[in-house]
């Protein structure tokens, strides 16, 4: 069982799909007759991030019994993921995520995860706890903590964990998953005990503190237990503080966007690649900043995921 045992750099743990984005850009979907198939879904695509900058990485997570849960199977280990803990869950399909591309900033999603998302049955009784507590990093989503069994998983992982190493919250709101924020909020302030890092946007640390200003989310998160809080501010770019005094702010990389979605995964598997290579954090936060700048000129998110040299272009033609 030496396979088995191998420690990874990176487990994500949390949702996964199949994405179908229009292969027409300006489109309602009324009006789009072609679509590309890719795999998507936050922790996947996380994975597949830090695989494409040379990261040893898995998901852990569940598809349905049917040929998109097939594709994924395929697209995982396409893009050097090791899909060992992802399963099939016959009672329900796989799902699909349709996004209508209005750029620069407006590409609405629509989730089709009914009657519910295989990636929400993730037994606590299933998980390799030994793994989860070995790898350098391991990687949760707020998605993870909407419904039973997964929120119980989650949170079993986290205090397994027992914060080894490197463990992130990817505060991942997704209002249609949650019947309001109130309801989110204990299971975030629970999660947020058992990580050292945490991710989100405005709107996700809000819903995870209930504050909003930028600098008093980083605060808040840092209070409730994380060592580092990273919050995306859009336009004005990422604001990183480190429980150590350690800061840094630093603006966005300007690109022409073809399609905003999955930036934030290229953010974040560049962040798990910068904390794994122990740099500095603005280094890692300009570094991230430029692998989700080229997601975001790109139609896809999985597929779309930059190599180191890709990055490192970027970085240079924007100093």
């Amino acid at each position: 069982m030496a396979e088995s045992a191998k420690s990874f750099d990176l487990i994500t743990m949390g949702r996964i799909g199949v994405d179908l984005y229009p292969l027409q850009s300006g489109l309602p979907l009324t009006q789009v007759e072609t679509f590309g198939k890719f795999l998507g879904g936050s922790a996947a695509n996380v994975a597949v991030a830090a695989a494409r900058l040379g990261r040893a990485t898995a998901v852990i997570t569940r598809t349905g019994d049917d040929p998109f849960g097939a594709y994924l199977h395929e697209a995982l280990k396409d893009f050097g993921v090791d899909d060992r803990w992802v399963t099939p869950v016959a009672a329900y399909p796989t799902p699909v995520t349709f996004c209508e591309i209005f750029p620069p900033d407006d590409f609405p999603l629509y989730f089709y995860r009914q009657p519910k998302a295989p990636d929400l049955e993730i037994h606590s009784d299933e998980l390799d706890y030994w793994a989860i507590r070995s790898a350098r990093v391991f990687w949760i989503t707020g998605t993870g903590l909407s419904e039973e069994p997964s929120r119980s998983a989650t949170l079993a992982a986290l205090k397994a964990r027992d914060k080894a190493g490197t463990t992130v919250f990817d505060l991942d709101w997704r209002p249609m998953f949650w019947k309001d924020p109130e309801q989110a909020r204990p299971y975030y302030t629970e999660a947020l005990r058992h990580v050292t890092v945490a991710v989100g946007n405005l709107d996700e640390c809000e819903v995870a503190t209930g504050v909003r200003e930028p600098r008093a989310c980083a605060e808040a998160l840092l209070a409730a237990g994380v060592e580092l809080a990273v919050v995306k501010q859009g336009p004005k770019g990422v604001l990183a503080v480190h429980r150590d005094g350690t800061e840094a702010e630093v603006p966005p990389v300007p690109v022409e966007v073809a399609n905003g979605l999955g930036a934030g995964d290229a953010f974040g598997g560049s962040l798990v690649h910068g904390l794994l290579s122990g740099w500095e954090l603005e280094k890692t936060m300009r570094y991230a900043n430029a692998a989700g700048a080229l997601v975001a000129s790109r139609l896809a998110c999985s597929s779309a995921m930059p190599t180191e040299s890709e990055v490192e272009g970027l970085i240079a033609q924007a100093s």
